[in-house]
């Protein structure tokens, strides 16, 4: 029986007027009928294009991808298209593109089994069902945009596999859920895959994921690196005599620009060749803390918010809520999802009006009903991370942090602040390239520099390491520490991340 998914020494190359930007150099993979497997690796490495090549999205500069016996790049768009929709299920990590606000979350789950000719009785039982398995039966005629970032998020999901697709290409399908709900969506999606006898790529730094895969894989630099089965050792791969050692042993070692090689024995021994380098971690230029340790920044007194009317299925989200938020402290806001962790951040940058009680930022009320006087306290007091991260695709990082700068009538050396904010959260290799041509993790990782970069007392972040791998969301967690730490700033993060909740001050659990 041929492969699932046969990748061979593929290569795909973006032009750019600064140059070429390549993506995927060489890399080969095959993936066996009935097989999951968990695709890791870094933002920037390829994880994204590669699933966009298998679902014929984008085509190879050279080498092959074959998927369930064929070629998509030479079907054809029209029959590309009608193969994507019969056999593949694509989850994308923006999945908000792929519901409809028009449709209820039922009919969204629906509207792939209608295309496919099921009908109306048989797609609603389906639907239903899959919308229970992971907590939303209850949300059913509801339509997406009044449930929260995760709640859609498992909407999407059950849409993506509704039709039961020969193969499934996933990317970070749990990435701003909570633990309980990540492992739900997995085992979901590990069962119905296994029932037809699919197969799964699944791209995702969830331990959740990598308990139903049969096989994990890293990527770096736009090949395979690396690979394990669910509880074997980690090998690296070894591809036309190419290998890439990882990142942390390297470092361990002290090895920089050049090493030394020796056969030893049945082994091969590497070396530092010259000086022992010591890796620097992520840093900010040092500033005067904004307040003293401690202070409130922000306060919510006695809010309540509610969406949609008792008549309407609405909800209350937060009922009689108080907090405050210090200066010099780095608050983590969990639980699960639907409990209000964006609503909270939404209140607290003035973008969602309460139906009841006080929100301060400096000690002063948001002024609710003068948008002119409320934009400029934003501007001058606010930074917000959203999930979404809001960039200017034709810019490149250092334009788009400087043109929030200017934006906020900050502009005393802003082309310096810009990039060392992004040279702080790695991205010193990218910060000419055009931000539409970033990855996922890249341009989050832009949106992160941009709030750090405004200097602001007050920094909201919305799962801002939800699309990172582990080494750099923990250079995140470390960078907002030092913002809090050294700056003085209070910074509020709404997070499922255990690095982030780890480097915390305060925890605040809402349920």
């Amino acid at each position: 029986m041929s492969a699932a998914v046969d990748v061979r020494d593929a290569f795909r190359i973006y032009q750019t007027e600064r140059g070429a930007s390549v993506a995927l150099q060489g890399l080969t993979l095959s993936i066996e009928p009935g097989e999951i497997v968990v695709l890791l690796g870094p933002s920037g490495s390829g994880k994204s294009t590669l699933l966009r090549v298998l679902a014929g999205l984008e085509t190879l500069s050279a080498g092959s991808a074959r998927v369930l016996g064929h070629e998509p790049a030479r079907l054809g768009a029209a029959a590309a298209a009608v193969f994507r929709q019969r056999n593949l299920g694509l989850l994308d990590q923006h999945y908000a593109r792929s519901l409809s606000r028009a449709l209820s979350c039922r009919q969204n789950v629906e509207l792939q089994l209608a295309l496919l000719g099921h009908g109306p009785r048989e797609r609603e039982l389906q639907a239903r069902a899959l919308l229970d398995e992971v907590g939303l039966g209850d949300r059913a005629d509801d339509r997406p945009e009044v449930l929260s970032g995760g709640e859609q998020q498992r909407v999407a999901v059950c849409a993506a596999i509704a039709h039961r697709p020969g193969l499934l290409l996933a990317d970070e399908p749990a990435g701003e859920l909570d633990a309980a709900s990540a492992r739900m969506v997995y085992t979901v999606l590990s069962r119905l895959v296994r029932e037809v006898g699919g197969s799964a790529l699944i791209v995702s730094h969830d331990r959740a994921a990598a308990e139903v895969a049969d096989r994990i894989v890293q990527i770096r630099d736009g090949r395979i690196v690396q690979e394990s089965s669910r509880a074997g050792a980690a090998r690296l791969v070894v591809q036309h005599g190419w290998v890439r050692l990882p990142d942390a042993l390297t470092a361990e070692a002290g090895i920089g620009r050049l090493a030394a090689a020796e056969v030893q024995g049945d082994g091969l021994v590497l070396a530092p060749a010259g000086t022992r380098v010591t890796p620097a971690g992520p840093a900010l230029a040092p500033l005067p803390p904004s307040r003293a340790p401690g202070v409130p920044v922000a306060e919510l007194r006695d809010v309540r918010k509610r969406y949609g009317g008792a008549d309407a299925g609405g909800r209350t989200v937060l009922d009689g809520f108080t907090c405050a938020f210090g200066a010099g402290r780095l608050s983590a806001v969990v639980g699960r999802s639907g409990t209000g962790k964006t609503t909270l951040l939404h209140l607290l940058a003035g973008l969602e009006v309460p139906d009841g009680g006080e929100v301060l930022v400096l000690g002063q009320p948001l002024p609710w009903l003068d948008r002119a006087a409320l934009a400029r306290r934003r501007q001058r007091e606010i930074a917000l991370v959203a999930q979404e991260p809001g960039l200017v695709p034709f810019l490149d990082p250092v334009e788009n942090v400087m043109l929030t700068l200017s934006l906020r009538g900050s502009e005393h050396a802003a082309d310096e602040r810009a990039r060392a904010a992004l040279a702080a959260v790695g991205l010193e290799r990218r910060l000419h390239e055009r931000v539409g041509r970033l990855s996922a993790g890249e341009r989050q990782r832009v949106a992160i520099a941009r709030a750090i970069a405004a200097e602001a007392p007050l920094v909201l972040a919305d799962e801002p390491t939800a699309r990172l791998d582990s080494e750099h969301a923990r250079d995140v967690a470390r960078l907002l520490v030092a913002a809090a730490r050294e700056r003085g700033a209070a910074i509020i993060c709404a997070t499922h991340d255990a690095a982030l909740i780890e480097q915390a001050d305060d925890v605040l659990r809402l349920d």
